[in-house]
This record gives C-alpha cells, structure tokens and sequence, in this order.
C-alpha cells in the first residue's frame, strides 16, 4: 500500500487558456503536489466560453499532467446574443452583475440566471463532467489494476456546480470529496442584491447541505466563511480546513532582481473587477483633494469596473486621472503590481479576503483597504505591516498622511507562498489516506 501512486481529481471549470482569476489556486497547487508525493489529474471543460484569455498561462500547467477536457452547453453565448452582443464579444462580469443597469433586458436575464440556473450558470456541466468522471476512472482502474486509482477528489467552487460533479463522482466510487470554497455558496454578497425565488433558494440550500453531509473535509478560503459554515451546520465542526489563495513565490522573484523606477506621478492600482457594490464612495474625495494639493496622481483599473464605481469617480471629476487598460495577461499584471506606489483592494463583506491581497502583500507596496468589519483582512495587514483597513464610508485621509510608516516584512508574507499552502493540502489529504488505509 505504501508504493501505491496516490492521485487526486480536481475538478476545476476554469483551466487555461482562460485568464480567470480563479484559476491561479488550483494551476499553482497541481504545480507543487507532486513534490509531496500526490499526482493531481485535471477535469476540466472543453468549450469554455472565456471571459478573458490567457495563452501565457498554458506554459505553467505540468507537461506531464493528466488534463482530461469535456464539453458543456455554454448558455453565456445565448446571454451575449440576448443583450445585443456578437457571440464572441467579451463579456465582462461587473456587465452581467451590475446593480446600475436597469435595462429591461438585463434585469430579465439576470432573473432567469439566479432562479433557473440552480446552483449556477454552469450546471449545464455537469451530466458531461460526470461522464467525462467516470470514464476516466474505469480507464484507471483497467490500466493500473487498482480497484481504487483515485484516493481524493477536490471541487474548485465558484462555480459550485462542480461540487455536484464531485459529490456525485465521490459517490459512486467511493472517493473521499473535499469541495474547496472560494467563495461562499447560498449566501454570496450579490445575492443580496438580486431576487431570487423560494424554489431556487430551497433547491440551493439543498445542494450545498448534500455535498457539505458527503464530503470527508470542506476547505475554505477565509477563516471567517469557515466559522459561518460551522455555525449553519453543525455537522461540519470537526471536518473542516482554511487554506489561504496565497500568491506564487517565483512570479515576484524575478521582479526581484529589475531594477527600481522611479515615477514623479503616484499610481494608486486597483487589480481586478470592482462591482458597483464595492465602492468606497468618499474616498474618492480623499483623491481629489490631494490632486487639488498639487500630487500627481493616476488611477489605474486592471480589470473591469462597474458603472456606479465610474460614475463616483467622474462626480469628483477625476476621469482625467483615470486609466483603464482592461484585463491584462498575469505575468503584465504582476509587473502592474510592481510599478504602482499604492494597492487599493475593497472586499465586499467581512468574510471576504481577495485573492489578490497576497500578490498586493508579495509586492510590499503600501496597501490600502475599504470593508466594514473585516477583523481577518485586519489581522493580516496587521500581522505583515502592510497596510491600513478603513470601512466603507470613511475617506480614508489617514492612509496618506501616514503610509511612510507602512513596512511590509516579506519573512511573514512569505508563509502564503503556494508552495507552502500546497504541503497543508498534501498534509490534508495524506491523514485522509491513511484513515482509509488502516
């Protein structure tokens, strides 16, 4: 038992050539797993629908992984078609969540979306996925004479169809299913801000509790999301991890070693999407008077922003100072990250903590974050030197008058290098796999 090839099936939606941020945890965990002796294999979709591209990002998938790809009825080309767009136009996510758009046409499908589409838009997934599952592991088990060549299966969520897809493969095999919680799943922040119905929330709250009773651990991103699981399910008290997004080590490494510019204009970067939802409304105020003091500044967007956020910023007449580029390949956004003189991250609850705050903690530049009641966000910035938190409604002056005193000590960034948090998971899966051998 000892020489057996220990493998693990992640079933992950998002894989490149996608440019989804998403995608990151799990590319730079199958990275590292067979260091400690896990051989991970990849299910993926076939036909994605990309949002973003990314080709770059197919040189860091392992030659020698197994990727098997299925495909799937992407409905988000019916969407593109529905609100007047060509089927391959890009289709931001701030465009199909946004608070301000009050189109007919958009609140209609949004409405389809969250009460016909339960757990989510993907689930059209899942009968191939399943498929694609099973047939993999009949192929195992005729190639390797194991009756069990898959000892763990590990569902990358959001999208949390694939936890269905897991909890079923998990199931009929037998394999323990660890679903790993990027975000919450029945209570995510927008769904405060849509209608959803009874059937489709009842019908959500059953998904989530049958895959939560299934699984051998549930893995959680936040300390804070895995305590509000442990309070609605009682169940899950002893079968539960936090393991951080984390960053990859070698990305900032070699920017490391460039040598430093120096700019007269200060770059305050925000990295990703911003939601109408995420807007720290007075800070912006903040900005423009330190523009009207004679700083120079330029805020700069790397992803997409919504339209409630923009119209905040041309109302304090900073459009002028603004810089959108869009969606950027990793490797040009890490170098963004590294250029700019402040990082301004706004989670959007207190269970929240964005994946990119430890990419902001690996630059070392000063940070600057807006949440009411994030004590884990807090901690961290607090813990590194980082940083200041301020909540939402505040204009977050101080940030300025004393970001001189910000020093970040990398030795304590360092702990959420992904190599590091793949060892946790390896540690994770190898006491599951010692329980069922004994």
């Amino acid at each position: 038992m000892s020489d057996q090839i220990k493998r693990v099936l992640f079933i992950s939606y998002y894989w490149p050539p996608s440019g989804k941020a998403s995608l990151h945890w799990p590319l730079n965990i199958t990275r590292h797993l067979p260091e400690f002796g896990w051989e991970p294999i990849i299910l993926t979709v076939e036909n994605e629908s990309f949002t973003v591209k990314d080709e770059s990002l197919l040189k860091e998938v392992r030659p020698d992984m197994m990727v098997i790809k299925t495909r799937t009825f992407e409905v988000f080309n019916f969407y593109r078609i529905f609100i007047g767009k060509k089927k391959h136009e890009a289709l931001s996510v701030s465009e199909t969540m946004s608070t301000e758009n009050k189109g007919l046409r958009h609140r209609f499908s949004l409405w389809i979306r969250m009460n016909f589409f339960v757990p989510d838009a993907r689930v059209l997934w899942y009968r191939s996925a399943v498929r694609g599952g099973k047939r993999l592991i009949r192929k195992l088990i005729l190639e390797t004479r194991e009756p069990h060549p898959i000892q763990a299966i590990i569902s990358i969520g959001t999208p949390h169809s694939t936890h269905l897809i897991g909890k079923r493969l998990s199931k009929i095999y037998g394999i323990p299913h660890l679903p790993f919680f990027s975000d919450p799943w029945t209570s995510i922040s927008y769904y405060r801000h849509f209608k959803r119905n009874f059937p489709a929330e009842k019908l959500d709250n059953y998904f989530e509790k049958s895959v939560l009773k299934n699984a051998r651990k549930a893995i959680f991103v936040t300390r804070n999301t895995r305590d509000e699981y442990t309070r609605k399910y009682t169940f899950l008290k002893d079968k539960t991890d936090v393991l951080y997004w984390g960053y990859n080590e070698s990305d900032f490494t070699r920017l490391d070693k460039l040598p430093k510019t120096t700019i007269e204009t200060e770059i305050l970067l925000h990295a990703g999407n911003l939601f109408d939802y995420q807007n720290p409304v007075n800070f912006w105020q903040t900005i423009r008077k330190r523009i009207d003091s004679g700083k120079k500044m330029i805020l700069r967007f790397t992803g997409t922003v919504g339209s409630g956020i923009k119209k905040s910023i041309e109302e304090n007449a900073l459009s002028d100072y603004c810089e959108y580029p869009g969606f950027l390949p990793y490797s040009q956004l890490v170098k963004e990250l590294n250029a700019a003189d402040y990082l301004l991250v706004c989670p959007y609850d207190s269970r929240h903590v964005p994946g990119k705050l430890f990419e902001y903690l690996r630059t070392g530049k000063p940070i600057i974050a807006f949440c009411d009641d994030n004590t884990e966000i807090n901690n961290i910035l607090e813990e590194t030197g980082a940083g200041m938190l301020f909540p939402y409604n505040s204009y977050g002056s101080e940030f300025f008058d004393r970001f001189n005193e910000i020093k970040t000590d990398i030795t304590k960034v360092k702990q959420f290098d992904r190599y590091n948090i793949s060892k946790e998971l390896s540690n994770i899966l190898d006491n599951i796999f010692n329980e069922k051998a004994k």
